[in-house]
């Protein structure tokens, strides 16, 4: 019973600790403030120029990590970049970025503690 987690609760001697692990479902953009606020090392803008549509991976780590990306997918067909800015386009959503077309086939994801002006 114990085994498949059926069992009474107080075979543990530990107690759980809920602060443990409170950075792994925090939002990127708050991790990535969090980092600043404490002494981490200040936010960077990495350029990535995918080849491929599974280049996308490379894409979402740094845009997790709270880092802005700007994407060139001129090297790419035209049907495989349209499949990566809607992956931006999505990503950029879900962790409360921006996505901004700065150039033609060039794209900056902004997290969302990034602002971004325009002049």
């Amino acid at each position: 019973m114990s085994y498949l987690g059926l069992g009474d609760g107080d075979q543990y001697e530990e107690p759980y600790e809920y602060g443990e692990y409170e950075d792994e479902w925090m939002p990127a953009s708050e991790r990535a403030a969090r980092r600043w606020r404490s002494g981490g090392e200040p936010a960077r803008i990495v350029m990535v120029r995918p080849r491929k549509y599974s280049d996308a991976l490379i894409v979402g780590q740094h845009f997790r990590e709270g880092q802005a990306v700007i994407m060139d997918v001129s090297g790419m067909p035209t049907a495989e970049a349209t499949r990566l800015v809607d992956f931006a386009a999505g990503l950029t959503y879900g962790c409360e970025g921006r996505i901004e077309r700065i150039a033609d086939k060039v794209f900056l994801l902004a997290p969302a503690d990034i602002e971004i002006t325009t002049t």
